[in-house]
């Protein structure tokens, strides 16, 4: 029992901590909840968060194969400067199309594809299986995990759970911000367009002068 709590607060901390700074997920469930309320908000990072899951179950499964294959890490890495690109360019024409009008949509479908587009935006941002990948190496050196299902388990949904849990303080704050002075809602295409020039290069930095580290 103990064993287990030690593995889920670590594990818990360590994916709260991994998304706490601005990125591709976080800043678009922030969007989110600005431009659509709090509970659309919520979905997304709902959706998010399940992915985030089996993102965390594959970097467990891979976790020696890809330690043991470097150059599989730098091709994911090389993969999401291309995504970081792609979305750049989208948030910047995004920006530039954004109307003042809104169409109106019916709440179910309006929720639905917040939730879906959560799941989306996630799998596409494949970085967090290389950092699973080496939490969960890290973990097995310290002894806190083995290859048990218990274990894997325990493992899985804490990473999912601390991801949600950055995301909600995400969701809230920015709500919050965008009540007071509706100023996030405006720039936050080119807020998200910025970002992601900066991941383009903090990846090409990292593909170039050193990788991922082991």
């Amino acid at each position: 029992m103990v064993h287990a709590l030690i593995l889920f607060f670590a594990t818990f901390s360590a994916a709260a901590m991994g998304v706490m700074l601005p990125g591709l997920v976080n800043m678009t469930a922030a969007k989110t909840s600005a431009q659509k309320g709090r509970v659309n908000g919520m979905l997304f990072s709902t959706g998010a968060s399940l992915v985030v899951v089996l993102q965390a179950y594959i970097g467990v499964l891979f976790s020696k194969y890809l330690y043991r294959n470097p150059q599989v890490i730098d091709s994911l890495l090389k993969i999401a400067v291309l995504v970081f690109a792609f979305f750049a360019v989208y948030f910047f024409m995004a920006g530039r199309k954004k109307k003042e009008k809104r169409r109106v949509r019916t709440a179910y479908f309006s929720k639905r594809k917040s939730f879906f587009k959560g799941m989306l935006l996630s799998a596409l941002n494949i970085l967090p299986i290389p950092y699973f990948c080496g939490l969960n190496a890290a973990w097995n050196v310290s002894g806190w995990i083995k290859f048990e299902w218990t274990d894997i388990l325990v493992f899985v949904f804490a990473a999912g759970m601390g991801t949600f849990g950055t995301l909600y303080v995400y969701v809230v704050y920015f709500n919050r911000l965008q009540e007071r002075n509706g100023s996030f809602t405006k720039y936050s295409d080119y807020i998200l367009s910025v970002l992601m020039l900066v991941l383009v290069i903090i990846t090409l930095i990292r593909i170039f002068y050193g990788g991922y580290v082991n």
